[in-house]
């Protein structure tokens, strides 16, 4: 902290040094001045906390300077020593916001407890600017956020709308005689890494980056505002109220800027002009559905309006995956790889007849392959599906399919992915089946070997690890008979084998397969081979 002793005799300069303990007052750095002028000029050069000044002097008294801090220096204290006891001199002090008038000669008690009010009071109007200055700082990195949230309210809340609209006109966002605006969709290109790469993979930073150059060109005299829209991460909106700018060839401009900064054009959908506020969503559905309908193999078009009728036909309409679906099926199921590369080979091949080619479509593809994979995979391990549907959704976050809302469509890439997709699948599958076909065998050898014990299929089960649903499923898979009619054949068979030694009675052959009442025995022997054990010996 530093402080001024400002009087035209050097003894009272030398007696305020000398009581005043500087630094129990934290203050470092002491100056004199010998007039009111020249403490004017070493305040304005070296910027003190403390100023202890006289009444009277030459050239420049203390009256003058106590005026001049309060309009050039205000944040400066100051402290009267004077050998007048006048009121005027007292009340002017106190007009003037001194800290208080000291009568020389000076007592150190006095002095020493001015200095500290005064110094306090300057720590206390620091600390004061530096927390509203850091406040202001937050007020100003919050008002782009707040605007951006009313703006965003215009489109995505019905409800909060018309208050957003009145805020910000009488903010003066939006001009009070803005009637009609018409709406730009800018769709930030999610398949371009390597510009998002250039932003250290920051998607804000980028999206900061592209919303400055556009509002380059868009607030130019009042035209409109860009803002980062908070309905989708990667939607930039354009919003021009100016009934006589000529969109395309703003937007034109604006993508030789982006070209000129960035080496890129950017895609805009346009929705056709309508009053404020109410237009808004409807303007940003157009907006984006004429991006989403655009054509992705034409590389020429950057502003995109909405056909009537929506999408315009095409090819791409007729492209359908359930053309391909059986022979993805068959190969997935065959589990070769060169099946597997055929199939997405063939579903390549008809793509790339396609004249036309929009994001819809590839989000059509998207969901009937995903559709297809969880289809398939119900079909082919049933209760058993859910874990490997789990663990392929985990395969897709390292294998992520091609950008939806990409620039541009990359035959190759879908391709690469649906390959992959079809592999992994075919892999689960497989492995699963595998496992399931090892686990059925031990089971019906376990059968076979147990038979003539009392078996159920809850016991099975349990052994084994197993539902009982899965056990049942299997055997109806397998031979087409349910679990208890296998069991029941086999004993059968075994106890057939049996009767052909003729010192076994049929009530030892019964208890021998694991069936202790013979009666019950006999009426299943008699269902099963048409004859009574008893007669069926007899035919030996």
């Amino acid at each position: 902290m530093r402080a001024i002793i400002v009087d035209d005799e050097s003894r009272v300069r030398r007696a305020v040094r000398l009581l005043v303990d500087w630094d129990s007052h934290g203050i470092t750095d002491i100056e004199e001045a010998e007039s009111g002028n020249e403490a004017m000029d070493l305040i304005r050069r070296r910027k003190p906390e403390l100023v202890i000044m006289d009444m009277m002097m030459n050239e420049g008294s203390g009256l003058d300077l106590m005026a001049w801090i309060g309009e050039f220096a205000d944040t400066v204290k100051f402290i009267v020593v004077s050998g007048h006891n006048d009121f005027e001199f007292v009340r002017n002090t106190v007009q003037h916001g001194g800290v208080d008038y000291i009568l020389k000669p000076i007592e150190a008690e006095a002095i020493n407890a001015a200095v500290a009010k005064a110094v306090q009071a300057s720590r206390s109007e620091e600390n004061e600017r530096s927390a509203q200055q850091r406040q202001n700082i937050k007020l100003n990195e919050f008002k782009p956020v707040y605007g951006e949230k009313l703006l965003s309210s215009l489109i995505h809340d019905s409800v909060a709308a018309e208050s957003a609209f009145r805020r910000l006109q009488a903010e003066g966002v939006i001009p009070g005689q803005s009637a009609n605006a018409r709406l730009a969709l800018l769709q930030i290109d999610a398949g371009d890494k390597a510009l998002l790469t250039r932003f250290g993979n920051d998607p804000d930073l980028l999206n900061y980056a592209l919303t400055n150059i556009c509002n380059e060109f868009v607030t130019a005299g009042g035209t409109g505002i860009a803002y980062k829209y908070w309905g989708a991460p990667d939607q930039i909106i354009l919003l021009v109220w100016d009934d006589k700018t000529d969109m395309h060839d703003l937007l034109s401009r604006i993508n030789q800027g982006l070209h000129m900064t960035l080496q890129r054009k950017a895609h805009f959908g346009l929705g056709q002009p309508a009053p404020l506020p109410a237009s808004l969503p409807a303007q940003h559905a157009e907006a984006l559905a004429a991006l989403y309908e655009r054509n992705l193999l034409d590389s020429q078009s950057f502003i995109h309006v909405r056909c009537s009728g929506g999408e315009q036909a095409g090819s791409a309409a007729r492209i359908a995956f359930a053309h391909v679906r059986e022979e993805w099926r068959v190969a997935v199921l065959s589990g070769s790889d060169k099946q597997i590369r055929e199939a997405s080979s063939q579903w390549g091949e008809l793509i790339q007849k396609s004249a036309r080619i929009t994001q819809k479509q590839l989000s059509q593809w998207k969901t009937d392959i995903l559709d297809f994979r969880l289809s398939l995979l119900q079909e082919s391990l049933g209760d058993k599906s859910g874990a490997a549907q789990a663990e392929l959704e985990q395969h897709d976050r390292s294998n992520p399919h091609p950008a939806l809302n990409g620039y541009s469509f990359s035959l190759h890439a879908w391709r690469e992915w649906s390959f992959e997709l079809l592999t992994a699948l075919s892999a689960a599958i497989t492995v699963r089946q595998t496992k399931e076909a090892h686990t059925f065998r031990d089971i019906v050898k376990y059968v076979e070997q147990h038979y003539a014990e009392e078996l159920s299929l809850q016991q099975i089960a349990g052994a084994f690890f197993v539902s009982r649903e899965y056990i049942s499923r299997k055997f109806k898979q397998e031979y087409a008979v349910n679990f208890t009619e296998y069991l029941t054949a086999y004993r059968m068979n075994n106890a057939k084998l049996l009767m052909l030694n003729p010192n076994l009675k049929i009530n030892q052959i019964a208890e021998m397969v694991g069936i202790k009442d013979v009666k019950y025995f006999s009426k299943v022997f008699k269902k099963q081979e048409g004859l009574s054990p008893k007669d069926y010996r007899s035919t030996l």
